[in-house]
């Protein structure tokens, strides 16, 4: 006769069978009853042993999977704060959609859509935007944003233009610095180019990033919307849509203005005109940016010097005034009296640190005169200490320089 213990152990195994596998939906089954006898607690353990170590890969796997969406998920929502512009167009960017059935993102909006519904908020009465275009260069603290925006909170009557205001950023940082300091912010970007940097003046980088807004502003006058388009290095002394003439589809700041609004012989300065939307005007800016091709290594404001004499624009019948220098000057051509001037342009001049310099004395000088009672201002006992560190001496060194960049530009366009 057997003895009793193995009777028991062949009972044990044939009343407790193996633990059958977890299945993969990870529905475990019920804990088996307890029992005293070591041998079955010891045995069971082995058992579960493979099946707990692939529940833990699996586990690891599930958090490694939900640790990575996560992540995508914020860079791909801060990046939509961003707008991305291909070049020449204003068609839809290609954001990043991370499980849009799952976590419900609703699609990037349209670029389009989206700098309408920002010239729409900014907009005046008649559909009149004020625009200057920015970079990072220009947009840290201190910078001449900050000058630009307060030239106009010092300015006679010009506090409520910053309501009409819209700041086109050419960069990231410069759109995220403009939410800090203003209320209408646009980005726009131009695919493969990087205008965060300063542009120097006539280098390939300076050139790109003025056709693109030459190009960009056709875009606004397409949607129905005229402007005054002003550089940042311009400040705002007085309203100036008193000084505009009413029945002039363009009409454009001066380097030197020869007496008569209506010379082709004035030199035009692209950094502040006001444009009127109508299709003359766009057709005039298609011409002008078409015309990059027939005189390349020109940046826009030498190439409008060239086309203003074009039999197309009589063809197109857009009536072009130039602006007086006495209303709209700057450093080529001080306005002289401070009783009428309404904004000034810190042009003929080379260099961030030298503008930012000028800049600050010219605030310095309007401060001054509006501190005076009303007899002296008509007395005109105070005038511009600038220019001081501009130098029109550097500014024709780097036009002499700019045949050497022609070359380069090509070669990028080419690209």
């Amino acid at each position: 006769m057997s003895s009793p213990q193995p009777l028991a152990l062949r009972f044990h195994r044939r009343r407790f069978p193996p633990s059958p596998a977890v299945p993969t939906s990870f529905s475990f089954a019920p804990p088996l009853p307890h029992r005293d006898c070591s041998f079955a607690s010891s045995s069971s353990s082995a058992a579960m042993s493979p099946e707990i170590a692939m529940l833990i890969r699996r586990a690891a796997l599930i958090f490694s999977i939900l640790t990575l969406s996560v992540l995508l998920l914020y860079t791909a929502t801060d990046s939509l704060r961003f707008l991305r512009l291909s070049s020449g167009s204003l068609s839809s960017s290609s954001f990043a959609r991370i499980f849009p059935s799952y976590l419900n993102i609703t699609p990037a909006p349209d670029p389009l859509q989206q700098l309408e519904e920002v010239l729409k908020n900014a907009s005046m009465p008649n559909k009149t935007v004020i625009l200057t275009t920015l970079n990072e260069a220009w947009a840290s603290p201190n910078s001449i944003v900050d000058l630009f925006l307060k030239s106009f909170m010092l300015g006679d009557g010009t506090q409520r233009l910053l309501d009409h205001l819209v700041i086109i950023a050419m960069d990231e940082k410069a759109y995220n610095r403009c939410q800090i300091v203003h209320k209408h912010c646009f980005a726009l970007v131009t695919e493969n180019i990087d205008f965060h940097e300063e542009a120097y003046f006539m280098t390939p980088h300076y050139l790109k990033m003025m056709w693109r807004r030459i190009d960009f502003l056709r875009s606004v006058l397409e949607l129905g919307y005229s402007f005054v388009f002003t550089d940042a290095d311009i400040m705002w002394f007085r309203d100036p849509f008193p000084r505009f003439f009413p029945d002039a589809d363009f009409q454009i700041a001066c380097d030197n203005f020869l007496g008569r609004p209506d010379d082709m012989n004035n030199r035009p300065n692209g950094g502040f005109n006001y444009v009127k939307s109508n299709n003359r005007s766009i057709a005039f800016y298609k011409f002008w940016y078409s015309s990059r091709k027939t005189y390349p290594g020109y940046h826009d404001q030498d190439v409008l010097n060239k086309i203003k004499f074009d039999p197309n624009i009589s063809d197109i019948g857009l009536k072009f005034r130039f602006l007086d220098t006495a209303y709209f000057g700057g450093l080529c051509e001080p306005s002289k009296d401070l009783n009428v001037v309404c904004t000034m342009h810190v042009n003929c001049c080379y260099g961030m640190d030298s503008k930012l310099h000028d800049l600050k004395i010219m605030l310095q000088d309007w401060r001054s005169f509006m501190s005076l009672p009303p007899d002296l201002k008509n007395e005109s006992i105070i005038s511009w200490r600038v220019p001081q560190n501009c130098s029109l001496s550097n500014l024709r060194h780097f036009d002499a320089l700019a045949p050497e960049t022609e070359t380069d530009v090509e070669q990028e366009e080419e690209e």
